[in-house]
């Protein structure tokens, strides 16, 4: 039999709570000797898919297979990990050496050995003359490392990491960031390390899982992650980005801000609704005017430590983020430029709007939980199960609770250069898509309203 060379293998994972889906379908491999990113806004499902390799929750569905064995019903002391909490969870009334030891002394090694690790792990983490310290005596980092100590004296195959940089300063972060890459590479043990901090990600990673909503949207390297983005949300939160609506023309051309550029993508047909993204480091702005593909006046220009971040508004009132060690005055008039291998197209998760409804009477719909005055479609009768579709900008939102015919709280903010893309989750668990140029908070409470003669219905 060939031995897998994955230290983990999670198959179909899902995990639900009586109101909520945490995760969804979940399937993940991870190599041995791996430093593996979770990475992902806050409740996206990524602390609790840890918690379920440690064994402290149970998967509703799937298989967890640590070390090519099958995880289910091993409790999470006999399993080959140990995980480090973001609190650190160290015992107060016990010194640095006892806190280390703890695990050794519950699984009665001797006495000799449990010193020689405890001393071992102790100039591990640079504190070999701290093992007589109270832990309550300790800086936050001091802890960290003692809690990072206990959990690799038990040599466990694989480390388990859940946010344990959060509560630490930005300039010890960074320090300790160095320190755990050094340690990775010295214990060579597997690393599986949640956090929602992209740069920290990019930073330590040998591969990031990014996840939204309960589910994986990608998985590659920090490289691939970062320049090859497979769909929105993750270019959106891995980094700055332009994020544009386009359409690829054909292969090697695509049309965004109402002109057409050349690119190297291929394969997406022609004349096909597409994003592009683009990061700000790539948008050149170029002496030479003629030379130049498009032009704008500068909105603002704000110095950033290592270089400039502009903002810059074409004549059609697209407005691009733009990076440069250069810094041009605000009010200028520039030009720019995009290299084709810059420009990296991504398919469009949607086009429209998809919903399921149901027929009251011949010019009323039940959708999103709510009645919406539609206008008559022949053949479709009252009772009628229907698709429903509607575009992203027919749909108005409102603050007014008695204005909206349906009610949602936005979940997710998108500029797109010209008008803002929200995501809308309704009180029925759906989805809608909305194009807007009004400016919205994240978790607003909106009324959802849609003109009748906008709905488009198909029976099924």
């Amino acid at each position: 039999m060939v031995k897998s060379n994955y230290i983990i293998e999670l198959k179909n994972i899902t995990k639900t709570f009586p109101d909520k889906v945490v995760l969804d379908d979940v399937s993940l491999s991870v190599k041995k000797g791996e430093f593996l990113t979770i990475l992902g806004p806050s409740g996206c499902g990524k602390t609790t898919l840890l918690r379920l390799l440690a064994g402290f929750n149970s998967a509703t569905k799937g298989e967890i297979k640590i070390g090519g064995e099958v995880m289910t019903d091993i409790p999470p002391h006999l399993r080959p990990v140990n995980t480090v909490f973001q609190r650190y969870a160290l015992f107060p009334n016990y010194n640095v050496f006892d806190n280390i030891a703890f695990g050794l002394k519950l699984q009665k090694v001797d006495k000799k050995e449990i010193e020689q690790r405890v001393h071992r792990a102790l100039k591990m983490v640079g504190m070999t003359d701290y093992e007589h310290r109270d832990v309550q005596s300790l800086s936050g980092g001091q802890q960290q490392r003692v809690a990072i100590a206990r959990a690799i004296v038990n040599r466990p195959q694989v480390l388990l990491l859940d946010e344990p940089l959060a509560a630490l300063d930005l300039k010890m972060r960074k320090d300790m960031q160095m320190e755990l890459k050094e340690m990775h590479r010295s214990l060579g043990i597997t690393f599986v390390y949640v956090t929602h901090d992209q740069e920290e990600a990019l930073t330590l990673s040998d591969t990031i899982v990014v996840m939204n909503e309960g589910k994986i949207q990608q998985i590659g390297s920090p490289t691939d992650i970062y320049n090859e983005p497979c769909n929105a949300f993750v270019a959106d939160f891995i980094g700055e980005s332009n994020i544009l609506n386009a359409t690829m023309v054909r292969d090697r051309l695509v049309k965004f801000m109402d002109k057409e550029f050349e690119c190297i993508d291929e394969g997406f047909g022609e004349n096909t609704p597409v994003d592009v993204v683009i990061r700000p480091e790539d948008v050149y702005i170029i002496r030479n005017a003629e030379a130049a593909m498009f032009h704008g006046k500068v909105r603002s220009c704000i110095f950033k430590g290592v270089h400039y971040e502009m903002f810059v508004e074409t004549p059609d009132g697209y407005e691009i983020m733009i990076q440069d060690y250069n810094s041009f005055e605000v009010g200028s008039e520039v030009g720019m430029m995009i290299k084709p291998a810059d420009i990296h197209v991504m398919h469009k998760e949607h086009t429209e709007n998809h919903v399921e409804g149901k027929m009251l009477d011949s010019t009323h719909v039940e959708i999103l939980g709510e009645s919406f005055e539609c206008r008559e479609h022949e053949g479709i009768v009252a009772g009628d199960e229907v698709d429903v579709a509607f575009d992203f900008d027919a749909v108005e939102l409102t603050d007014d609770s008695e204005d909206g015919t349906s009610w949602g709280t936005i979940r997710f903010i998108l500029y797109k250069g010209d008008r803002y893309h929200l995501t809308v989750r309704t009180d029925e668990n759906e989805n809608v898509y909305v194009d807007t140029h009004d400016v919205w908070e994240d978790l607003d409470e909106v009324g959802i309203k849609i003109a009748p003669e906008a709905l488009r219905l198909t029976k099924k």
